[in-house]
């Protein structure tokens, strides 16, 4: 069932993902090679703590507050001591707040350095995939119309779009109706209607699509070994606009 959020559910949904703007406009310049993933997992479980929220991937038993993916690794990195970045790394940063019983959730994916020019370019469409997609997600369209406009930017220039795995509504829990893929789809099409809240995510591959999950439980990899790249927001639909509530630099009196 997809629930349509009321004024004041948006507002302390918005408050949220505004935490977690400020958050990763904090700690994203923190971020460097020599840093363990642990490390960087608790950065961002101790400023949210600090700021009256909890991680929301608690919710679903993720073991950490940050999934951190790294290169071929897509999405659900689990945080490690053992892992470290280095010079050159693609880090995908996947993070949700709690903040009173309303949810944020975006991904920020960071370049580490020297990182390879293809690499590079794979982070800028991916963006470019998540703008496509965000400029369809309006009320009157239909959620096929997002998951054409993320595929179109990144078929074009060759990427496999990750099918497995894909956006949903999100606000009042960690996943909710409906699920919003990046790729054409058979089945639910629903209206995109004012209420809505969603989260936009590609998931962008360097080569193949196809991905597999490691005996861990969690971390997702690309099954080529090749790079993917994560770019994710949750936006808020009304009747005249999109609301891109975990922007960056949102305007405070939004």
């Amino acid at each position: 069932m997809i629930h349509l959020k009321t004024e004041e559910q948006i507002n302390g949904i918005r408050k949220a993902c505004h935490l977690t703007a400020d958050m990763f406009k904090e700690l994203i310049p923190k971020i460097h090679a020599g840093m363990s993933t642990w490390e960087i997992n608790q950065l961002f479980k101790n400023y949210i703590e600090g700021h009256g929220g909890t991680p929301a991937w608690y919710q679903e038993d993720f073991p950490g507050a940050v999934c951190i993916s790294i290169n071929e690794q897509v999405i659900h990195g689990l945080p490690s001591k053992k892992r470290i970045v280095k010079d050159g790394d693609l880090v995908s940063l996947d993070v949700g707040i709690n903040l009173n019983g309303y949810i944020s959730d975006t991904t920020h994916s960071l370049l580490i350095g020297n990182v390879p020019p293809k690499v590079r370019e794979l982070q800028k469409v991916t963006e470019e995939c998540l703008q496509a997609g965000i400029a369809a997600c309006v009320a009157g369209n239909r959620i096929k119309d997002v998951a054409d406009a993320v595929y179109k930017v990144a078929k074009a220039h060759g990427y496999g779009v990750v099918s497995d795995y894909c956006g949903h509504g999100v606000g009042l829990e960690v996943h909710e109706d409906p699920s919003v893929p990046n790729c054409p789809f058979l089945g639910a099409n629903p209206r995109i209607k004012p209420g809505m809240v969603l989260a936009i995510e590609p998931m962008i591959n360097l080569g193949t699509k196809d991905v597999e999950t490691l005996d861990d439980g969690w971390t997702v990899v690309t099954c080529d070994g090749k790079a993917s790249c994560h770019e994710e927001h949750t936006v808020a639909i009304f009747e005249d606009h999109t609301e891109v509530l975990t922007d960056l630099n949102y305007k405070a009196n939004s």
